[in-house]
């Protein structure tokens, strides 16, 4: 028998309801708007702006990159459903699907322990920032982001899509993800499941090893300024990346580091928060909150009026 009886798989998208399908199209449309605005527009002025030519902010804009990118593979697609008869997806579309989100969410994660770092060194070291913070390193941390993103994805996208399919092909999810296509397979799953808590625990621990240090180095630095006033100034630095570490790791583990048993029973609000929400809140969370960012802004808006 080959290795799969299907060649196109059927999601079931977020909504049945006719009468849903137009409120949940427009409100999506939106958020995907909101998204792409403000993810591309900050790319935009990263490369525009030398003021924004520093470490941090190379970050944040591959981080918008990677959100940007990590939305445009499930929304266009869900809001197409939304007003389609029909939810199919092909059995190559839906690995490619899967596959970019994974690299994508997997580097998003190990780029948020970067980030910790740089954070690190900017309180700790912020006279030498600019010489342990060199480009080389900033490159290689970038480089070595992405690598881990997509071999992991890479992986779990091979193990998963050489499975047998040969029950259902319908994928009782708004996007192709692991949890739901392992459901559909005739195949032990066992080992999916078990790679998948591997991987994904190394990604996920190396960046959280990564956070917590440098954010236990950071408190000790910054209790030892004498100045209420610096302290705060201290902290309140990291107070966005410390909201996002928050959201995406609690999204994460919901989704995925439970028992397979459970594993779909309540992840339908997890699953649109992180696919879709946390793209769109990132660069509120963390770009638009910072001065220098708005003062580049208000120049770019003095520009055009």
């Amino acid at each position: 028998m080959n290795k799969t009886s299907v060649t196109e798989f059927i999601l079931t998208g977020l909504s049945d309801n006719t009468k849903l399908k137009i409120p949940l199209f427009v409100i999506f449309l939106h958020v995907y708007i909101t998204t792409v605005v403000g993810n591309v527009g900050f790319m935009s002025l990263n490369l525009v702006d030398k003021r924004l030519h520093k470490p941090m902010y190379l970050f944040l804009s591959n981080l918008s990159f990677v959100d940007f990118t990590c939305s445009s593979t499930v929304l266009p697609k869900m809001l197409r459903d939304l007003l389609s008869e029909t939810k199919a997806i092909s059995f190559a579309g839906c690995a490619m699907q899967f596959f970019f989100f994974g690299s994508f969410g997997s580097t998003e994660s190990l780029l948020l322990g970067v980030m910790a770092y740089d954070r690190y060194v900017a309180i700790c070291s912020p006279l030498l920032y600019q010489v342990h913070m060199s480009s080389v390193l900033c490159l290689q941390m970038l480089i070595a982001a992405y690598f881990g993103g997509f071999f992991n994805s890479l992986v779990h996208t091979v193990a998963a899509f050489h499975l047998n399919f040969c029950r259902s092909n319908i994928i009782d999810h708004f996007f192709c993800d692991l949890p739901p296509i392992y459901k559909l397979s005739c195949s032990d799953t066992s080992m999916n499941f078990v790679t998948l808590i591997i991987l994904g625990s190394l990604v996920s621990l190396s960046s959280i090893i990564l956070i917590f240090v440098s954010y236990t180095n950071i408190v000790q630095a910054v209790l030892k300024i004498r100045s209420a006033q610096g302290r705060y100034k201290a902290f309140n630095t990291c107070t966005s990346h410390i909201t996002a570490v928050s959201v995406f790791y609690v999204t994460i583990f919901f989704m995925y580091f439970r028992p397979s048993s459970s594993i779909l029973d309540q992840d339908w609000v997890a699953s649109v928060f992180y696919s879709i929400g946390i793209p769109m809140l990132n660069p509120l969370i963390y770009s638009f909150r910072n001065a220098e960012v708005k003062e580049a802004l208000k120049s770019y808006w003095k520009c055009f009026k």
